[in-house]
């Protein structure tokens, strides 16, 4: 594994506009990092964020997301090869369904 502050120099500080970068930790910001590199991060970010924490790591992560929009979470669930049923965000959406006017 590369050492921690390693990992955010390889992603760009644009996707972390509303804390402060210099302080995050890759180990206490885990959740806001992946969440924020899935979302708005290019394929190499990705990979580089899937060496550093691991597939399995990355994975619990974004199943316990309480929300990912809708291209991404289609995203994940093709490239991880998992069903969309297996993300909380897809069950908070299902449970909560918006009726038209």
């Amino acid at each position: 594994m590369q050492k921690k502050q390693e990992i955010l120099n390889e992603i760009s500080p644009d996707y972390f506009w509303d804390v402060n970068y210099k302080k995050l930790d890759p180990g206490n910001s885990k959740r806001l990092i992946i969440e924020r590199v899935f979302t708005m991060g290019k394929a190499q970010e990705i990979m580089k964020l899937i060496n550093f924490y691991g597939e399995k790591e990355v994975i619990s992560v974004l199943k316990d997301l309480n929300y990912l929009d809708p291209k991404t979470l289609n995203f994940v669930s093709k490239y991880f090869n998992l069903p969309l049923q297996s993300f909380k965000c897809y069950k908070r959406k299902q449970l909560n369904p918006q009726f038209w006017d």
